[in-house]
């Protein structure tokens, strides 16, 4: 996962052309190993968590899910496929 993170950093910030100034995320295992701190606390990135089971605190990132998710939805049925899909 932590890799993953590196790379993400790495695209985003070369597209933007903006450096990451603060991820927040949930409490996700992931996200709070000390290897990932460690990595934000040397970048210059704050890490925020939000509290568990609380999505509604990360409401940009649930809607855009939600808004992902109906047009997969939208999709599937305009193909006719089984709703199993």
């Amino acid at each position: 996962m932590f890799n993953c993170f590196d790379d993400f950093k790495a695209i985003v910030e070369k597209q933007s052309g903006y450096k990451i100034r603060t991820v927040r995320s949930d409490q996700g295992g992931e996200y709070t190993a000390n290897d990932f701190e460690a990595f934000c606390t040397q970048q210059g990135i704050r890490h925020q968590t939000t509290l568990a089971y609380t999505p509604q605190l990360n409401g940009v990132v649930e809607r855009k899910n939600r808004t992902i998710l109906d047009m997969a939805r939208i999709l599937l049925k305009a193909k006719k496929l089984l709703k199993q899909y």
